[in-house]
């Protein structure tokens, strides 16, 4: 078995791994019952799947240019996903979809509330 072989076998594995994934987070998205599961369905295991197809199509295909923009695709997915998540889920909290009693820590009302206090007080 030489190389191109290996490598299309590996692609193959990682496309179908990814797929995965990607299934399972879309399931995650549909059955999950509140805002913030649905987040981490949507960030997560979205990003470990398209690592995965990406990592397959950089094997599959094996050119430069498209290894290097398969690379950039993941990259900027890193850089974005948490950060829309994080703004989901603070435009969920500040619009009142997501119930605090099921939080462990509610760390972000605790600021406002912190908040509130000090311009009341800073207007008194």
């Amino acid at each position: 078995m030489n190389w191109p072989q290996i490598a299309e076998i590996l692609g193959e594995v990682c496309l179908v791994i990814g797929s995965v994934f990607v299934l399972i987070a879309a399931i995650g998205i549909r059955r999950f019952p509140d805002l913030l599961t649905r987040l981490h369905a949507a960030a997560k295991p979205q990003v470990v799947g398209l690592i995965f197809l990406m990592t397959g199509v950089a094997l599959t295909v094996r050119v430069p240019m498209v290894i290097w923009t398969c690379v950039l695709v993941v990259l900027f997915q890193l850089i974005t996903a948490p950060i829309s998540a994080h703004m989901a889920a603070r435009a969920g909290v500040r619009t009142g979809q997501v119930n605090a009693s099921k939080l462990y820590v509610d760390e972000y009302r605790s600021d406002i509330m912190h908040l509130m206090r000090e311009e009341r007080n800073r207007d008194d």
